[in-house]
């Protein structure tokens, strides 16, 4: 199989509008356009990966169980403007949690990059040809090597997140927009 190019995406104030500790389907709102987004990257050829801290289970906020279900409603909601993602893959660990099992340092919470080798070898992605999106500089993988570009999604960006961007966008589908145009060059 050849090696795919991947849309690697932050979950909360990137797809959805940020929401404190989400635990309910009525946390779960997509930013407007954010369906009609990942259908265009869909199109372009992207794998549409999801790659989110979901600390809420370590701090015993919401179980394993309860946060796919979650996901699953997201999805359901993306869906209606004709949008969904290949993968998600989540962390659900915090140092500072008290849930028994979810309470220590892990590989997997980013800005580590457990999640996001995962997802490569799972999904033989091809990382040179891939993008990161997110609204902060832990979603945009600097430290991950040679990559395609990184779009930190933000209206008024902290000076570290933006200088590990090659773009700063005010809204996940102008994000996508600028990924897209750029591609198109």
């Amino acid at each position: 199989m050849t090696p795919r190019p991947a849309v690697f995406l932050d979950r909360d104030g990137t797809l959805i509008e940020e929401r404190h500790y989400p635990v309910r389907a009525a946390d779960i709102v997509p930013v407007p356009g954010a369906g009609a987004a990942l259908a265009r990257l869909a199109q372009a050829g992207y794998l549409r990966v999801v790659l989110t801290n979901q600390s809420a289970v370590a701090r015993a906020m919401i179980t394993e169980e309860e946060l796919g279900e979650l996901h699953e409603d997201m999805l359901r909601k993306l869906a209606r403007e004709g949008g969904g993602i290949d993968a998600l893959y989540y962390c659900p660990h915090h140092p500072e949690g008290r849930a028994a099992g979810y309470a220590f340092a892990c590989a997997c919470r980013k800005p580590e990059r457990g999640l996001l080798d995962l997802a490569v070898a799972e999904h033989d992605i091809d990382l040179a040809r891939s993008a990161f999106i997110g609204d902060s500089a832990r979603d945009l993988f600097a430290a991950a090597g040679p990559a395609g570009p990184r779009i930190l999604v933000a209206n008024a960006p902290p000076p570290d997140a933006a200088a590990c961007a090659d773009h700063v966008a005010p809204s996940f589908p102008a994000a996508v927009n600028w990924l897209l145009e750029r591609a198109s060059r």
